[in-house]
Formats: C-alpha cells, sequence, structure tokens
C-alpha cells in the first residue's frame, strides 16, 4: 500500500508519466471521474487541499484532463528524448497513428517531410498494423473458438484489468494492438533495423511500449500534443511525404466502433460485437462483464472497448483545440470511404461479400505467421487491491466523519469527489484522502464553531459587562490610589522637611557635646590641679605638725626651766605656756586640715571618676549623634526618591484615570 508521503513524494517528479502541476486548487473533479478510486490522493499542502496522482496505481485513463477546470494535471512522453536522439544521428523510423492525418490534413505532409529532414528514415502508417490486428483476431477466434474476447487496442483497459479485475486477464484478445503489429511486421518482415517511434494520439501507449510483454519493439511514444508542440516552437518543416505502406480499413480504427466495424466488414453483422467507450461507461462495464463471465453466462463475439469516449481520434495525447470540433470525423470519414475501394481484387472492396472480403484478407497476409502477434499479459494486481473495510471499521471512520445516522452516512453530495459517503470512507480506509476533504464534515465542523463563537460571544459579552464594571470600580480606585498618593506626598514632604531639620538639629548637638566634651577635659584638667595642690598642703601640714611638735618639745623644756628658776620663771613660764598652746593648736588646725584635705581629696577623687564617666557618656552620645545624623540624611535623600516615584505614579494614575 502507498502511503501519502510516499505518494506526495512521487508526484513531485516530473518524469511520472501523469502527475499534478501547480495548478490544483483541490476541487476534486478527477476524483470524480477516475475509474480508480485509490489513484487520486488528496493531501493538505500549506493549508491547502491538493489531489495528487499515485503513479503506481493510475491508468493513464486521461479523464482527468477532461475534468479539470484548471488544466492541473500535465503528462510525460518520450518527445524531447525523441527529437535529442535523432539530433545525435540516431536511426528511428516512424510508426503512425492513423487519426495524426485526420487531425492534421493540412500539416500532416509537411510535418513528415521536416521530420525526413532530421534524420527519419521510414513511415509506416499503423492503419496497416490495424488490418494485421483485424486479421490476427478473425484467425484466433475461428480457429480457437475464442467468443467473448476483450479487444485490447486500448493500453488503459489493458492496465486496468491487468491491475484490478485480473479475472479478466483470460478474457483479453491475445493479439497485439495496431501499433505492436506494425512494429511486429515493420521488425521481422521488413527487417528495419531502426529504432521505433510512435507518433501517439494517446498517452497511454507508453506503459504498452514499456510492457515488458511487448518485447521492446518501440523505443518512444512521441504525443501529438507534444509533437506539434515542439514543431511549431522550431520551426520543423520539409517537403511534404506520405506513410509508405498501401492500407485498408485499418485506417477507421480510432474511431468509436472502428474495430467493430472492421469485423463486421469480414464476418458480416450476424455476429453481437459489444461496443463500449469512454471513461465513465467502459471500466464499470468491465466490472459487470466480470460477474458475466464467472457466472458462465452469455457472451458476445467479442468486446469493442475503447477508453475515450471518442475512440483514438481524440485521444488524451491529442491537443485540446482539436477536440473542440467534429471535423476531425468528417475528415476520418473521407479515409474511411477511400479505403473501401471498389476494385475486386481488394479485400476492403464494397463489392465483395464479407466471406469474400475475409478470404482476400486472409491471403493478403497468407505470410504472415499469427503467433508472431500473439500477446501476453500480467496479472499486476498484487499489491494494488483496494481493501474493504468491515462494518466496525466503517463505523469507525463514520464517527471520525462525525456521520452519526443512516441519513447522514447517505448523503452522497459527491463534493468529495466519490459517489457515495461509503467511497469516501473506504478510500480514507485505504489513506489515499482525509475527513477534510468532506464537505458535510467541515459543514459540521463550521457549525460546530459557529455555535462555539456564538457561546464565546455571549461569553466575551459577559466578560466584556464585567470589565466594564471591573473598570469602573478600578476607576474609582485609581482615584482613590492617585488621592493617597498625593497625601503621601506631602507626608513625604513634610517628613523630608522635618528630617531636615532634624539632622541639623543633630548635627548642632553633635557640636555642642563637643564643646561638653572640651569643658570636661578642661575640669578634668583642673581638678589634677587642685589635687596636685592638696598634696602640697598636705605637705605644708606635715611641716606645720613637726613644728607644734618641735614647739611643745621646746614648751616643755621651757617650763621644766621655769620651774627650776622659781619665781624668777614664771614669765617664762607664761611665754613656754601660751607657746604650748600655739603648738597645740596648730598641730589641731594642721590635723583638721588633713581630715578637710582627705573629705576634699576624696570628693576629688569622685569628682574625676564621675567627670571620666561624664566623658565616656558624652562620647557614646556624641557617636550616636552623629549617626543620628548620616541615617537622617540618608531617610533625606531616600525622602526625596520616595517623592520623585510618588509624583512619577501619581501621573501615571491620572493618565490611567483617563
Amino acid at each position: 500500500m502507498v502511503h501519502f508521503a510516499e505518494v506526495h513524494m512521487e508526484n513531485q517528479k516530473t518524469d511520472a508519466l501523469i502527475y499534478t502541476n501547480d495548478n490544483c486548487v483541490g476541487c476534486n473533479k478527477c476524483i470524480s471521474v477516475c475509474p480508480v478510486l485509490t489513484a487520486n490522493h488528496a493531501v493538505e499542502e500549506n493549508g491547502e487541499n491538493r489531489i495528487v496522482v499515485d503513479g503506481s496505481q493510475c491508468i493513464s485513463c486521461g479523464a482527468c484532463f477532461d475534468a479539470c477546470a484548471h488544466s492541473a494535471r500535465s503528462f510525460n512522453d518520450d518527445t524531447e528524448r525523441f527529437f535529442h536522439d535523432l539530433e545525435r544521428g540516431e536511426k528511428i523510423s516512424l510508426l503512425l497513428a492513423p487519426a495524426f492525418l485526420a487531425n492534421y490534413p493540412k500539416e500532416y505532409g509537411s510535418v513528415l517531410g521536416g521530420l525526413k529532414q532530421l534524420g527519419v528514415n521510414r513511415i509506416i502508417s499503423v492503419s496497416f498494423g490495424a488490418d494485421i490486428t483485424t486479421w490476427g483476431y478473425i484467425k484466433y477466434i475461428t480457429e480457437n473458438h475464442f467468443t467473448g474476447g476483450i479487444s485490447q487496442p486500448c493500453p488503459a483497459v489493458v492496465r486496468y484489468i491487468e491491475r484490478y479485475i485480473p479475472e479478466l486477464i483470460p478474457r483479453l484478445m491475445p493479439i497485439h494492438s495496431p501499433m505492436m503489429c506494425g512494429a511486429i511486421f515493420v521488425k521481422k518482415y521488413m527487417k528495419v533495423p531502426d529504432r521505433l517511434a510512435f507518433i501517439s494520439p494517446c498517452i497511454a501507449k507508453k506503459n504498452e511500449i514499456d510492457d515488458p510483454n511487448c518485447g521492446g519493439y518501440v523505443s518512444y511514444n512521441v504525443t501529438f500534443d507534444h509533437l506539434m508542440a515542439y514543431v511549431r516552437e522550431h520551426g520543423i518543416s520539409g517537403p511534404s511525404v506520405n506513410d509508405e505502406i498501401e492500407y485498408g480499413l485499418g485506417s477507421i480504427y480510432p474511431m468509436p466502433g472502428g474495430l467493430k466495424e472492421n469485423v463486421y466488414w469480414f464476418c458480416g453483422e450476424d455476429v453481437f460485437i459489444r461496443q463500449i467507450e469512454g471513461e465513465q461507461h467502459a471500466y464499470e462495464f468491465l466490472e459487470d462483464y466480470k460477474e458475466r463471465v464467472l457466472q458462465g453466462k452469455e457472451l458476445p463475439f467479442m468486446v469493442d472497448a475503447l477508453n475515450c469516449a471518442k475512440g483514438c481520434i481524440y485521444g488524451t495525447g491529442v491537443e485540446a483545440s482539436r477536440t473542440e470540433t467534429d471535423d476531425i470525423l468528417y475528415e476520418l470519414q473521407r479515409i474511411r470511404e477511400s479505403s473501401k475501394k471498389n476494385g475486386k481484387g481488394h479485400a476492403f472492396s464494397r463489392k465483395l461479400t464479407p466471406k469474400q472480403r475475409l478470404d482476400r484478407l486472409n491471403k493478403q497476409f497468407k505470410d504472415l505467421k499469427l503467433n508472431d502477434f500473439i500477446r501476453h499479459y500480467s496479472d499486476l494486481s498484487r499489491g494494488l487491491e483496494i481493501r474493504k473495510p468491515d462494518r466496525a471499521e466503517l463505523d469507525a471512520i463514520y464517527e471520525e466523519l462525525d456521520k452519526q445516522t443512516e441519513a447522514q452516512r447517505n448523503i452522497n453530495c459527491s463534493a468529495c469527489g466519490y459517489n457515495t459517503c461509503t467511497e469516501m470512507a473506504t478510500a480514507i480506509y485505504n489513506e489515499c484522502n482525509h475527513k477534510r476533504n468532506c464537505i458535510q464534515y467541515m459543514k459540521g465542523e463550521v457549525d460546530k464553531e459557529n455555535m462555539l463563537s456564538r457561546e464565546l460571544a455571549e461569553e466575551m459579552e459577559q466578560k466584556n459587562a464585567e470589565i466594564m464594571a471591573k473598570n469602573e470600580l478600578i476607576s474609582k480606585l485609581i482615584e482613590e490610589v492617585s488621592d493617597d498618593f498625593a497625601s503621601l506626598d506631602r507626608s513625604i514632604n513634610e517628613m523630608s522637611q522635618g528630617n531636615n531639620g532634624n539632622a541639623e538639629e543633630s548635627t548642632g548637638i553633635s557640636m555642642s557635646m563637643a564643646d561638653v566634651i572640651s569643658f570636661c577635659d578642661r575640669l578634668q584638667a583642673s581638678l589634677g590641679n587642685i589635687q596636685g595642690l592638696l598634696v602640697k598642703l598636705e605637705e605644708n601640714n606635715n611641716e606645720i605638725t613637726n613644728v607644734a611638735e618641735e614647739t611643745n618639745l621646746l614648751a616643755l623644756n621651757a617650763s621644766i626651766e621655769a620651774a627650776r628658776a622659781g619665781e624668777s620663771g614664771r614669765g617664762f613660764a607664761i611665754i613656754a605656756e601660751n607657746i604650748k598652746k600655739l603648738a597645740d593648736f596648730s598641730k589641731d588646725a594642721a590635723s583638721d586640715s588633713d581630715s578637710n584635705k582627705e573629705q576634699i581629696q576624696e570628693a576629688i577623687t569622685q569628682l574625676l571618676t564621675d567627670a571620666g564617666k561624664l566623658i565616656d557618656i558624652i562620647d557614646s552620645v556624641n557617636s550616636r549623634v552623629t549617626n543620628l545624623a548620616a541615617s537622617t540624611e540618608e531617610i533625606a535623600a531616600s525622602a526625596d526618591m520616595v517623592s520623585e516615584i510618588s509624583s512619577d505614579l501619581k501621573g501615571k494614575m491620572e493618565k490611567l484615570n483617563l
């Protein structure tokens, strides 16, 4: 089975026989006319639908070319390679489809003459090969009682049977097509060694040329369309020439029913030939014919089946402009009439009976060996089976398509390109389409989206109302916040001003404390001086005490001497007494001074201690005041910044309020 990615990659290559070009808009018309369910794959590229050809399943019927209004399908043939090989000297002869003369009656001779000038060797009309095919069909049918056989000049029909109805391979006529019969005759009987190029009205002939069962007799499929485009672009023209071999009714093979008319001409109209052509009918007929064969029902003498509704005369490789009128049919009618010659010896003469014509046809080709023109076929269906989903698988796909009811599963609108919803589901099952290519599914998705959109719109409307209410609340809050910012701004300004005052006061206190410290230092120095004086006072008191003691000793001695002197020493004794009193007084005064000095010393010592503590306290206070001053300055700076931010926010809030 071929998957999406593989198909996509394959169709990017321009060497595929039929491929999708850049004009595709994904309209699905090609799907609607294609006889093979899986030959077209719907893929999404850059968000757009695109239908690409699966070359492994395409039978090259060309129905998509007729259906597409966008010219989105293109094809390849061997035209470029044919002219390239001619230019480099390759020996090439032409097999010319009888439809070429009918399509280009005025250009026919000059185009062939131009090809001759480019190096083409011989030119043989495939009409002669068609006469051989007619001979081979009738001979094989009559000798082998092979009724009900399907004609095989159409390679699209052959490819469809080989790939999709292998049960009918035994019913394919085992005689080569007119092109191949002509090629075999040229190679085996005319002994022409050249490569052969088929000037062809059919894209699918490339498949026949490359088929291993066709022996490699033909090397090039050169379609009318590409050939004439090349001829006009390069101005190819020459002296008029014609094809070389005389032929009969084989020239009308390109017409619808051309083979049937040939058989009637030789076998009479009593035989029943089932004629079928056109992509819309041929492949449906073959499916029904398979059942008829398998059921053993009565079969016709033969089936004349062509892919193209108007026959090869309007084949897939013919210029589109040529198919717009019936001029070609009139031209072909003239060719047919000229083929039905009146000469009695000719196999196609009107004056002969069918039996006489057949006798002369067999006489004309008596030297041909039927086995040289026998054709074999291959069963190519392996790996190309179109898988059929079972009931459960089909239901699962319908679930994905949101087709819940039988009515939804049988809308059969054909917008996807398939006739029924079941075919679409089968295509999805075979991975050649996707649910987004179902218009009903997409309509349902759109309806869901619309409903969701309406719900969202209602929800958004409700949310908008809520948002408007919130906006009103926010506006009020903004006004309140704006007022709060104004108050904050004023408070910050006041705080900043107070803080600046505090900083100045702290600086003043710090300076005053420095003065106090200086005063304490001087006080401490003065107390030190007083302490020194007290030390000297102590020394003086000691000296006074010593003098008093000595004076007492002298007074004692004087009293002793006065006692000895008696009355005469009375006056001296009084003086001695007074001196003793003075000495005692001095001693008492000195003792009292010492006592006061100690108290003063203790007071001074305590004062010094307290002064030291005061200095430490003042140092600590001064340090803190200094830190306070620094912090106050920082607070002042921060307050300025906060004030600036507050002002900025206030401005923004005012803008929001607008």
